[in-house]
Parts: C-alpha cells; structure tokens; sequence
C-alpha cells in the first residue's frame, strides 16, 4: 500500500520478450497540447504498467487527464514523449487487440442490439458464421436475449451498457479499456453493472484498465489501483487491493481492510484536489465524496482536515 515513485514495475528489462511483456506498459509518457508558445501539458513522466490478465483501475481528480492516457492506450492520440506498449509492442495506432468503452453510448441507434454488436466484424468483412454465434453468446451471456431485436431507444440505461460490453467483446480483444463505463446510471443500475462486470471479467480472463472517479467503485474492482496526480498527470501511488474475490459491493462496507484502503486512498486524492482548486481546477466529486463518507461514520470520525 505504501506509496511508489515510480510505480513498481515500471520499467521492463531490455531482455523482455513480448511473451513476457505486461500487456500495458508506459514509459515516461508526456502529451501536450497547442503550440510552443501556447502549449499545455496535461500528462507528464508517467510511467506504469498493467499485468496480463488483471483488473487495474486509474482514479485521480477531474480534468488530471485520465482519458487522455485512455486515448494514448487506446492509440487515438500520440504522446509527445514517451513511449506505449501493448502486449510488448509500441502503440501506433488504434488495434482490435484493444477496445475502449467510454462514458457515452456509443451504439448506433438505427441499428438492432445484434445489429450493433456485429457492427465490429461486419465492417472488417470477417462475419463468419463463428463470429455470429459468439455475438448470440454474449447477447445471452449480458442478459440481452430477450431484447436482441430492439433498438437503443428502446433499452434502459444498463441494458445499453451491456449491449457496448457484448460489442466490444465480439472483436476479441486482449485489453479492455474503460473510461467511467456507468457514470451516470442510477446506484441500483450501477451497483448491478459493477458486481455483472467483475464476474464477466474474471471469467473472461482479459486484461482490464478501468478509469473512474468513484473511490468505492475502484476499490470494489481493482487488483490494482493507480491514484493520479493534479494535472499535468502521472502516478502518485500504485496500490495492490488484496481484498478477495468474489467482492459485494454491500460486503465491502463494514469491511476494516477495506476501509483502510479508502481512507489511504481518499487521503491521497484530497491532496491532489487541493491542489487542483488551487490551480483553479475542479475536483469538487472527491471533496463530496469524502464528506459523504465521513457522514456515514465509515472513517472512524476522521474529518476532512485530518487527511
């Protein structure tokens, strides 16, 4: 839990092999955004990694740039130093090997939810009768049987969510992105999302990078958490959740580790929201967040000032 600069594996050895490689790698990662005279720095020096096959979830305070790396994983925008790696390889530019669910929905809505989850193959002429059947799998698996010839205005606010989960997943990626998913659902839609995802992800096995700015979510999902610094953004602490699995969302209140990990957790990001209203940024949500939980008795008393 104790704090790490730069994170713990952070650097590769030269010797790695991809076979080896974790399956996302930054290396002292700068972008900038405008001309020299006007340029704006928004990520800074950050280097970490994620291990294949694991849960790793970025919380930081709002605007510190956490979609930007999301878009710089993702490879829809270049860092202006540094270097990314995906499963051993630079990134150069978006691959199936990744897909990214952002908070917006993003199905077409002139299309069905079995349209919308074959989009993918169909676009790359690889509909194959095995893709098809996949597709019908993961409308099952996401609880979408039912509504596989509906379109999206006639979806709820989860059932979206989960139809984009099914359509990123037809493409088989390695690495799962995601960019505050559930934002904006109501508690029971995003309670249900959360506790619906983990088990879909464990069961997948894949490699996710889960962004948010909800300190119960984080803690709820990550084998590993990567607190953000003001920005311009890098790692302020890498932080192993060794809490077990299968996790309830309800199990983790009254749970003593648990809680320590979010006291140490919010500590850190009250810093940095201080931080970035003195800059003038806006980092209001954690501040909430904090008050909210020290109402509720779960930080033994503790007070905004004692952070």
């Amino acid at each position: 839990m104790a704090e790490s600069t730069p994170p713990p594996g952070a650097v590769t050895r030269p010797s790695q092999s991809p076979i080896d490689a974790p399956a996302i790698e930054l290396r002292g990662v700068d972008k900038a955004y405008g001309t020299r005279r006007a340029s704006r720095e928004v990520v800074k020096g950050c280097s970490f990694c994620v291990d294949a096959g694991s849960f790793t979830v970025m919380i930081g305070p709002s605007g510190a740039g956490k979609s930007t790396l999301v878009r710089l994983v993702a490879g829809f925008e270049k860092p202006t130093r540094g270097e990314i790696l995906v499963n051993g390889r630079p990134v150069v530019g978006p691959g199936r090997d990744r897909q990214v669910v952002f908070q917006e929905t993003a199905l077409f809505p002139w299309m069905t939810t079995r349209e919308n989850v074959a989009y993918g193959p169909r676009a790359r002429g690889e509909y194959t009768p095995e893709t098809q059947r996949l597709g019908e799998r993961l409308i099952e698996r996401v609880g979408l049987g039912r509504f596989e010839t509906k379109y999206p205005s006639q979806l709820s606010g989860g059932m979206q969510r989960r139809a984009e989960l099914a359509r990123a997943m037809v493409n088989r990626p390695t690495v799962m992105i995601l960019d505050e998913p559930f934002r904006g659902l109501d508690a029971m839609t995003k309670k249900l999302m959360l506790e619906y995802y983990a088990a879909l992800s464990r069961e997948s096995q894949r490699t996710n990078l889960f962004v948010t700015t909800d300190v119960d979510e984080a803690i709820f999902l990550a084998d590993r958490l990567l607190v953000m610094r003001h920005i311009p953004t890098s790692v302020r602490a890498a932080i192993d959740v060794d809490l077990p699995h299968p996790r309830k969302l309800t199990g983790l209140v009254a749970h003593d580790r648990a809680n320590d990990l979010k006291r140490h957790v919010l500590s850190l990001l009250h810093e940095e929201a201080a931080r970035s209203f003195a800059a003038g940024g806006n980092a209001a949500d954690f501040v909430a967040a904090y008050r909210l939980r020290a109402a509720s008795g779960s930080l033994s008393g503790q007070t905004l000032e004692d952070v």
